[in-house]
């Protein structure tokens, strides 16, 4: 497939490499601008802490020109959510001073928390490009905690509207915003600093559109769209000509529990094109890990990107020109209406992770090992002492590992590669919001899958409750833990448990409670993040390296002996390397490895 702009279609005056290359930096720098300008006025956490959100710049048809860095997983969201918006209104019926909304999961793929306000950017009259942002809302109404079995118990629902007019605010159905949400104050401050954010974005560019004119910068973005292109495609060229499969799992839908969650991917690779077909996987489930089809579509080009051109900016359109998604209705990350999505951003993680398994056999240089695949955070409910009111808020982010690479460890306390950007809530911060006390938070030894170049290691996190309330959990792939390529070793996977004052832990079955946990004053919980798998031997890794790792309480004594043949005795408060006892313990791991297959 050649580029969608023909040359007929190219403005009749050329823009040369040096413009177009201002104007890509200049999109770029609008973006981050953007970001920052959302992250410092908003009133949830979760968006300035967590940085749950994203911004962006599309050109007049609702193509990426480009997003702001944080979450991979809205690559396409806006993107799909403003071509269904223009399908809704037409271009004729959009107005300066106009803001689009939406939260409509069969459009963006995400869940009803997620508001999406977009600004269009005229010029001369004419409708040039859009503005837009989306923000994790920490409340839209809906039932608190349960698991949902449809989109009707999840919250409130807007369908396409314009909360401004031609630069007049619609003050009712603000009202009723406003009214459907338990924390009202919070939805208005963030409702207020996604506008601020799209209205940046919108008076740069139109001071680049006053700079350069519609005509130069329409021609610039084709080119950046162009040259993305050409470079995805000689990065697909690269890989082996094929059909590569692979499989997985989630551990269960939340309502069947048990019963596990299919995942399988199908890629072909030829010559410069790459087709993912996710016809494989799971079809929509009862419980709330469904998505619309664009987190399907989401979750195959940030694979995409990760294997292509994971540092060109900016990410735009032109990039994923030379991926095809096939993506039936009706699958886990293609689900209709009315099924219930609250959890949208877990399966698509794993539909990532087990593309990057299906290419290990052909590039095993781009891809890399299992990941730990979800957020890992429960939700804690309960009366502040302090103030009177209820709280309920997601729990402080942890982090997990990230698979290894052919050629390096990898990266500990990391979110997923879906979630990019995303950081972890500090620890007076996530105090700061209720009645809870961190124990700890610290890398969990040994979560690390063994390797030649070892996985990330995840985070291991206590929590406590100064108050009586309630936990819960939908943690995810506590069952199906990251996997090792060419060699390497699983990581530990997922795990939630309660915490009793007395001392005591309950281990759950899955990372999922079945309702709320009723928890007293000095009950909590803990977290558990998995790993990242290994990649190639563990045998083979430097046994100094090892050594570093039981030095850094990345690797238990114990584990460097069984995993790595690695004898490391304890002197003091210090470490050392036993090389004979490495040497023999090597050579009976490498004599009994034919026999345990």
């Amino acid at each position: 497939m050649k580029s969608e702009i023909c040359d007929a279609e190219r403005s009749e005056a050329p823009v040369d490499a040096f413009t177009a290359e201002v104007i890509r930096s200049t999109v770029v720098a609008i973006t981050d601008e953007m970001k920052t300008n959302l992250m410092r006025t908003a009133y949830n956490m979760i968006i300035y802490e967590a940085e749950d959100f994203t911004v962006g710049l599309f050109d007049g048809d609702g193509n990426t020109i480009s997003i702001g860095l944080g979450l991979p997983m809205f690559i396409r969201g806006l993107s799909d959510a403003i071509k269904a918006k223009l399908a809704h209104w037409g271009k004729e019926n959009i107005f300066p001073g106009d803001i689009l909304l939406t939260n409509d999961p069969q459009v963006m793929g995400s869940h009803l928390n997620h508001m999406i306000f977009t600004l269009p950017v005229f010029h001369d009259g004419e409708l040039v490009a859009f503005s837009s942002s989306m923000g994790h809302w920490q409340d839209v109404g809906g039932v608190l905690g349960a698991v949902t079995r449809d989109i009707f118990s999840e919250g409130l629902q807007m369908p396409f509207v314009k909360i401004f007019k031609n630069g007049k605010q619609d003050t009712e159905l603000t009202a009723i915003i406003r009214s459907n949400c338990r924390l009202p104050e919070f939805a208005m401050g963030d409702f207020r600093a996604q506008i601020a954010a799209i209205r940046t974005g919108e008076r740069r560019l139109t001071r680049l559109l006053q700079r350069y004119g519609a005509e130069t910068f329409k021609e610039s973005v084709r080119l950046i769209f162009d040259q993305s292109e050409k470079l995805a495609r000689a990065a697909v060229e690269k890989i082996p000509d094929g059909v590569y499969e692979a499989e997985s799992f989630m551990d269960d839908d939340g309502v069947n529990l048990g019963k596990h969650v299919p995942i399988k991917v199908r890629v072909e690779v030829r010559s410069d094109e790459m087709t993912v077909d996710l016809s494989g996987v799971s079809p929509q489930v009862a419980g709330p890990y469904n998505s619309g089809s664009t987190a399907g579509r989401s979750a195959s080009e940030v694979a995409f990107k990760f294997l292509t051109t994971p540092l060109l900016l900016p990410i735009n359109h032109g990039s994923f020109r030379p991926l095809k998604v096939i993506l039936p209705p009706g699958r886990i990350v293609s689900a209709t209406k009315p099924a219930p999505v609250r959890t949208w951003m877990t399966v698509p993680m794993t539909v990532a992770d087990t593309i990057f398994k299906a290419l290990a056999p052909a590039c095993p240089d781009n891809v890399m090992a299992g990941q730990h695949a979800d957020l890992a955070i429960p939700r804690t409910f309960g009366l502040d002492p302090k103030t009177g009111r209820a709280f309920h808020f997601p729990q402080t982010l942890s982090g997990g590992g990230w698979g290894a690479l052919s050629d390096r460890d990898g990266q500990n306390a990391t979110f997923c590669i879906n979630d990019g950007d995303t950081h972890n809530t500090p620890v007076e911060a996530g105090e700061g919001k209720g009645p809870i006390f961190i124990s700890y938070r610290k890398l969990r030894q040994d979560s690390g899958g063994p390797g030649k170049f070892r996985g990330g290691l995840g985070v291991a996190q206590e929590v406590r409750m100064l108050s009586p309330g309630s936990v819960l959990s939908a943690m995810e792939r506590t069952l199906c833990p990251p996997w090792g390529l060419h060699g390497g070793k699983d990581a530990l996977a997922n795990r939630f448990s309660i915490v009793r004052k007395d001392g005591s832990i309950q281990r759950l079955p899955t990372g999922k409670t079945v309702g709320h946990v009723t928890l007293e004053a000095g009950d909590g919980f803990l977290v558990e993040v998995g790993g990242g798998g290994g990649f190639w031997n563990p045998l083979e890794r430097d046994p100094q390296q090892v050594l570093a790792d039981v030095r850094s309480g990345y690797v238990s004594l114990e584990a460097a002996r069984r995993d790595y043949g690695v004898a490391i005795r304890p002197s003091g408060r210090k470490f050392e390397l036993d090389v004979e006892a490495t040497r023999e313990l090597r050579r009976a791991c490498n004599q009994a490895a034919p026999h345990s297959a």
